[in-house]
């Protein structure tokens, strides 16, 4: 009997036996052979070549005349005004949604007027100021129906709304020089808010709707939504700009100190010139002679006398 040492060394031999050979069908064995893979070669690709379309001037109709100035150059040439913050304001629905009271301005604005088209090449028929007891913020240009309307500098069209019992159908255009223009009473409007808009192109057509008694231009230059007097500014004569750079300042405005001390009294069932005078402490001569009417005149409920 073989010890048991022995009999563990005789097991690991067979085992290591078995893994060595492979027994064939016809009986014999051999060792096992071990395939290696062949190696492939590199293949390196050639450049694929970079397709440069031929863009024909004649098919595309590009013209490479005009010589096409660096991007600085270009930067340098152009002129940016400095728009004031209230600016980034942009409202479509009111036409002085800034509340910047003017009179007072300390500082001087310089306006670019150059470049001005007529909005209307007829005459004047009223001007700014006070029309009894209302102001008149603009000038009214004579037109007839349907004539255009052109605007009067390059901007963008802010708002476009009908006002029964005032504008119409109005225009506001917001200008790149800083100024807003207000084309009024308007037969038909040709644009759209956020429209770019060159220097003379048709933004509507002449009419006399909303307050008007007859077919006329409203034409309202203004400033951070206050009016300035356009004859400030044009010579409506010749239809030309008075300055190509305009110095706007608080002189401009002082019209409204004359509005601010101004005092008026709605008119009431059962009132008289008499009563009227008595109320506020001013003869009625004196009523009379502030609102161009008679002692005789028919006092309309709801309107205003000016006493001051």
């Amino acid at each position: 009997m073989p010890d048991t040492d022995n009999l563990k060394l005789i097991s690991l031999l067979l085992i290591f036996l078995t893994f060595s050979f492979v027994i064939t069908a016809d009986g014999k064995s051999k060792k096992r052979e071990v395939v290696l893979l062949p190696i492939k070669p590199t293949v390196i690709l050639p450049d694929i070549p970079v397709y440069t379309p031929d863009y024909s001037s004649e098919i595309f109709g590009l013209n490479y005349s005009r010589t096409i100035p660096d991007l600085i150059e270009f930067d340098r040439g152009c002129e940016i005004s400095d728009m004031p913050e209230e600016y980034d304001i942009w409202s479509d629905s009111k036409i002085n949604p800034y509340q910047v009271d003017l009179v007072n301005m300390k500082d001087t604005v310089t306006l670019d007027l150059s470049g001005y088209c007529p909005p209307s090449m007829k005459y004047v028929t009223s001007d700014f100021g006070f029309r009894r007891w209302r102001y008149h913020y603009g000038i009214d240009l004579k037109v007839e129906r349907n004539d255009s309307v052109l605007c009067a500098f390059d901007g963008v069209v802010r708002l476009t709304r009908y006002d029964r019992r005032g504008y119409g159908y109005y225009i506001l255009v917001r200008h790149f020089n800083g100024l807003e223009t207000l084309y009024g009473h308007l037969n038909n409007i040709l644009v759209n808010p956020g429209d770019t808009i060159r220097s003379g192109s048709i933004i509507g057509l002449g009419g006399s709707t909303g307050r008007s008694t007859g077919y006329h231009l409203h034409f309202e230059t203004r400033y951070l939504g206050n009016p300035i007097n356009p004859h400030d500014l044009i010579d409506f004569e010749s239809q030309t700009v008075k300055f190509d750079k305009f110095q706007l300042s608080a002189n401009n405005f002082q019209y409204k100190k004359e509005i601010s001390k101004r005092r008026y009294w709605t008119i009431r069932r059962g009132d008289t010139l008499g009563r009227i005078a008595m109320r506020t402490g001013v003869s009625v001569s004196r009523l009379c002679s502030l609102n161009g009417i008679r002692r005789s005149s028919l006092l309309r409920v709801g309107r205003k006398l000016r006493y001051t």
